[in-house]
């Protein structure tokens, strides 16, 4: 008690002071009007740039979870499209073989991943996603960002998974021209991380500048007409009767982030199909 009254003695000059003050501006803006105008347009402002930085800072904070959001919602989507562009082939064939449709399981869907490790500079090419077996990513699952074709997981671990990116001189894919039949097979050659070629095009092929190329559906990897890229121009190959096409890619390889792995629900099926007269 008596280090508190000494506190205040020793003090006691300061603490008149600031009661003056206090007492003065209370009246001053109490009474004046010009300076209480001015007193509550400045309380606005800050108060407002207080709320304001507030509402910055939550929002940011809110943008991980709302890109998830949409990551599924996209990746709900596109999965829609891929099952109804698989139902509608299969109602041509039905249709032309006068049955009625099955209504078989929707045949594609979608694991959302984010990539963790990736590089560009290498004749072979790898990245890394946060998803693995415990997840349902299998070895030679396709894998496609919001642009189009990236790779094909090459080995998958509980939770993880290591991705063989399309920019990988050993990884080929098939690949056909939007709207045509027309089959080549393409590959990076290095170099540009945005282009890429695809060969053995025949020559009678018909295609122009800007022209889509897009997954033929050969692959169990990946279903028909997910978007590659776009032909640049022609190469002359060496063989006569084929031509090579330069190719810019859809997806920007050096800043992956968030990708979907795809995962088709008859690729059992098929591989036993396709091993049924291998020997045991």
């Amino acid at each position: 008690m008596r280090n508190l009254i000494n506190f205040f003695i020793k003090y006691g000059r300061w603490f008149i002071f600031a009661f003056y003050v206090i007492v003065s501006f209370v009246i001053l803006f109490t009474y004046n009007s010009y300076h209480s105008s001015i007193y509550f347009s400045s309380a606005n402002i800050i108060s407002h740039s207080v709320y304001s930085t507030t509402s910055e800072i939550t929002d940011y904070f809110n943008l991980r979870e709302v890109n998830k959001e949409l990551l599924a919602s996209n990746a709900r989507l596109e999965n829609e499209v891929l099952n109804l562009r698989y139902q509608l082939a299969e109602f041509h064939t039905l249709l032309s073989d006068s049955l009625k449709y099955s209504g078989a399981l929707p045949r594609y869907d979608y694991v959302a991943a984010t990539v963790v490790n990736n590089n560009v500079k290498h004749p072979k090419n790898y990245f890394s996603i946060n998803r693995g077996k415990q997840d349902g990513v299998e070895t030679g699952m396709g894998v496609v960002d919001h642009n189009g074709v990236v790779g094909i997981v090459n080995v998958a671990g509980p939770h993880t998974a290591r991705v063989i990116s399309l920019l990988n001189e050993n990884q080929k894919f098939s690949v056909k021209l939007k709207g045509t039949e027309f089959i080549g097979s393409l590959g990076w050659k290095g170099a540009d991380p945005s282009i890429a070629y695809m060969e053995e095009v025949p020559r009678h092929t018909k295609f122009n500048i800007g022209d889509t190329v897009v997954t033929s559906g050969f692959s169990l990897s990946f279903p028909a007409d997910i978007p590659v890229g776009v032909v640049m121009n022609r190469i002359k190959g060496a063989d006569d009767n084929f031509y090579i096409l330069k190719v810019k890619l859809n997806s920007d390889f050096k800043n992956l982030g968030t990708v979907r792995v795809i995962k088709d629900n008859l690729k059992a099926d098929l591989d036993s199909l396709n091993n049924f007269d291998l020997p045991s």
